[in-house]
């Protein structure tokens, strides 16, 4: 079943958390947009510092199932229940920080939960990028943006985009007006289907 969350009323925001550093850059730019959303709408801050996940271990072809630890449950249910999910990560080597990988590396895994329907309950919610970077041409990040809408594609999710500011020093963001105006709006953005390349 493809459940249509675009942009109605009852939307709520899961923003995970990348950075090893706390409020980091990515994070200052990601609360910066959450403060435009309309009052009383969810949102659930997870940051994978506090709730670290281990290496993934694919064993999706191989009998019996991975037990799940409090950490990638809480993390998977947190998952499931918003309607947008935002990938906070400043620009680690041209994309999303460890942290952020590996928890999309456990996406793959809940595709094979018995029972849980991953794959059919993630259609049609809408998946975003807030990355901050040293770099002020954002062409550089264009890795995060693959990332992530080649995943929302797979999953026929919808793809918001990426946020992108300018910070590598603490609070650096901050002086990226650019960054701030856009930050205002971005959350109202049109969300498409997200598409692979040859389709």
């Amino acid at each position: 079943m493809t459940t249509d969350t675009g942009h109605g009323a009852d939307r709520s925001f899961l923003f995970v958390l990348g950075s090893s550093r706390p409020d980091g850059n990515s994070e200052i730019l990601a609360r910066a947009a959450a403060e435009q959303l309309p009052p009383g709408t969810p949102q659930r801050w997870v940051d994978l510092a506090r709730l670290p996940l281990p290496d993934f271990q694919d064993g999706r072809h191989e009998s019996g199932t991975w037990p799940a630890g409090e950490n990638e449950e809480t993390l998977r249910q947190a998952t499931l229940e918003a309607t947008d999910i935002v990938i906070v990560s400043p620009l680690y080597w041209y994309t999303v920080s460890a942290p952020a990988k590996r928890y999309l590396d456990y996406w793959s895994g809940w595709l094979g939960v018995p029972g849980l329907d991953f794959q059919e309950r993630m259609a049609g919610r809408t998946l975003w990028g807030v990355t901050a970077m040293a770099d002020r041409e954002e062409v550089v990040g264009e890795g995060v943006v693959t990332t992530l809408n080649h995943t929302a594609a797979y999953l026929r999710m919808r793809f918001g985009g990426v946020l992108f500011g300018n910070g590598s020093r603490p609070g650096q963001v901050r002086d990226d007006e650019r960054a701030a105006i856009r930050a205002k709006t971005f959350f109202q953005r049109e969300a498409p289907l997200a598409r692979l390349p040859y389709e």
